[in-house]
């Protein structure tokens, strides 16, 4: 069972003053109206939408989650300490800004570059014309780095962590479509901003909807002790790969006794695999970084701050901020594994585990993006995978073919929805959601069981502390109520394409091929990128894209030569003029012929 902060005695509630002490502390002004626009007039973020959390918390929202909601919603410019500054509130994410002799540092310019642009108006507004000398990435996920065009066009010093290029344009190229899509039900993108509806995700509030756009590092941090100075400060960065993302980095600004904690070490129990998808994170290699960051940095730092939420002051408090941090990633991973090697599954060390008492009482631990639920679920999954040895759930009917005969066991769908009405009236919304959703795919057009099962979702996410899970459940009442509802993205500008390599542009044409469609197709191209002196063959067969470097001479039955961009632009449908050919252009033709088009909308909670 797993204890909500709601049901602890009130003796045993954790302060809940000192957080909005701190989320207001060094506060200096707000951008007003918080609305961020893009060139044509389309509204990318809309802060001000969140001026309800001001009010009480209401039946329709979990405590815990509003309170988290109204710390998130803090937004403005703030000073952190002595020359730090942080831009909070306008994205999902923060901008950090260092103040060096001649410029600024800028630290994550936020996920849109018209949300960067306007944090970094709102720090000029109030401490001048400062122009930017240096950026820093603190790791590889798109709302860290996508806004760097609003602040800089380059021609500066940009720090990153080794490996984070292929990281950063990886998500794009492999599950991007299907992460996006997912993404719209974790983030709750299409629901409507109140106390009904989207009231944050714990992280942050939501994700903008601006231009996204990438410049390459010009420095890499290689190792952990690497010291760098830009612009007059001074930087000691601790490598952390393989925790909250696959490249990532702390730091320490020694000058000013302040530690950038990146993403590692929240104001929330983070996630080990979003609900949007990812590969799973190492919560064994998350402890074992904040072990080390409390050894190369404590007592060196008066305040620890991230890219998200707000900051934690006094050298003390900071260490046992980090030290309960590291305690509950690696408690939620060594008591997963003793469980799992006694024989539970993921499910059931999720219903067993329960946090230590002093984790279970600090605010920074609880589930309100990650949760205890899905992150031992993960942790399950990194070391054994989806089966539970079960033979029985080795080879299941898919979701639609299994309801379709539970359906028809209980009686049909009539008869289900009646049984779903008993377990709500008996307070059991987790299995009447079980029963209604099969009786929703057993028949899509069951409109009992649609509106019930919509009623059931809404009373789960009302009651979730959980941002991410509210998101979810709340989008799913909606798409089973309207439909599904197109959602406004985040635009790629031209950076992320031109950031790809040439394997991960053929590896993004490799997963588009529909095999039943190629099985009988043959097809073998040379490409030769006349700007960077290289030879790539592809060849097609038995429904496989396969890509070569430097081939041996062998006939092939079409030769291209062209630059990195004519190849981007011919994958985008741009056409080959201008492209040098040898051989039948009808080859590349019958590649395109078996190409598919990923689905950006496809159902979740229908069949």
């Amino acid at each position: 069972m797993q204890v909500s902060m709601a049901d602890l005695p009130l003796q045993d509630q954790p302060n809940d003053h000192d957080d909005f002490a701190d989320a207001d502390r060094g506060f200096i002004a707000r951008l007003t109206p918080a609305v961020v626009t893009a060139a044509d007039g389309r509204v990318v973020w809309d802060h001000d939408a969140y001026a309800f959390l001001e009010e009480e918390c209401p039946g329709t929202a979990h405590p815990g989650l509003w309170r988290q909601g109204r710390l998130c919603a803090r937004q403005g410019l703030y000073e952190v300490t002595g020359g730090v500054y942080q831009v909070r509130g306008l994205d999902l994410s923060n901008m950090t800004i260092i103040e060096g002799d001649t410029g600024v540092v800028v630290v994550d310019p936020l996920l849109s570059v018209e949300c960067a642009a306007a944090a970094l108006g709102l720090y000029r507004e109030h401490r001048g014309d400062r122009p930017v000398t240096g950026v820093v990435y603190t790791h590889a996920h798109v709302d860290h780095f996508g806004g760097v065009r609003g602040v800089t066009g380059g021609g500066v010093p940009i720090l990153a962590p080794a490996g984070f290029m292929e990281h950063a344009v990886a998500e794009q190229v492999y599950a991007g479509p299907a992460v996006t899509r997912r993404s719209v039900y974790m983030y709750g993108q299409t629901l409507d901003r109140s106390p009904c509806g989207q009231i944050g995700a714990g992280l942050g509030m939501t994700t903008s909807t601006g231009t996204v756009s990438l410049l390459p590092p010009t420095l890499g941090v290689a190792r952990t002790g690497q010291e760098e100075v830009v612009d007059g400060v001074r930087i000691v960065f601790q490598l952390t790969p393989g925790a909250e993302a696959p490249a990532e980095m702390n730091f320490l600004l020694p000058a000013h006794r302040a530690l950038c904690l990146a993403e590692n070490a929240t104001h929330n129990q983070h996630t080990l695999l979003p609900l949007r998808g990812s590969a799973v994170r190492d919560a064994r290699a998350w402890a074992r970084h904040l072990t080390e960051t409390i050894s190369l940095f404590a007592g060196r730092a008066d305040v620890a701050f991230a890219s998200h939420h707000w900051p934690t002051w006094g050298a003390d408090t900071v260490t046992r901020f980090l030290a309960q941090q590291r305690d509950l990633y690696a408690y939620l991973h060594d008591q997963t594994v003793r469980l799992m090697n006694k024989g539970l599954t993921g499910p059931e060390i999720a219903e067993t585990l329960r946090l230590p008492p002093r984790l279970e009482r600090a605010w920074h631990a609880r589930g309100f993006h990650g949760s205890l639920s899905h992150n031992v679920k993960a942790v399950y999954q990194r070391y054994l995978g989806w089966f539970d040895g079960n033979p029985a759930h080795l080879w299941e009917h898919p979701p639609r073919g299994s309801a379709i005969r539970y359906v028809d066991c209980l009686g049909g769908g009539a008869a289900v929805v009646t049984l779903a009405k008993g377990y709500i009236g008996d307070g059991d919304l987790r299995f009447a959601a079980q029963l209604l959703n099969h009786a929703v795919f057993a028949d899509e057009g069951n409109k009992a069981a649609r509106d019930l099962l919509a009623e059931v979702y809404t009373r789960l996410g009302h009651g979730a502390e959980n941002g991410t899970w509210r998101n979810s459940y709340l989008t799913g009442a909606r798409e089973l109520a309207d439909g599904i509802v197109p959602a406004i993205t985040a635009t790629a500008c031209p950076d992320l394409a031109q950031a790809l390599r040439v394997d991960q542009i053929f590896d993004s044409i490799a997963i588009r091929v529909h095999g039943p469609r190629a099985w009988n197709e043959t097809v073998s191209i040379d490409w030769h990128l006349t700007d960077l002196g290289e030879r790539h063959r592809t060849t097609l067969s038995n429904g496989v894209f396969v890509h070569q470097v430097d081939p041996p001479d062998e006939p092939v039955d079409l030769t291209l030569r062209l630059t990195k961009a004519q190849l981007i632009g011919l994958l985008a449908g741009r056409g080959v003029e201008g492209v040098e050919r040898e051989g039948s252009i009808g080859a590349l033709q019958r590649l395109v012929a078996v190409l598919d088009d990923p689905r950006p909308d496809f159902p979740i909670v229908t069949p």
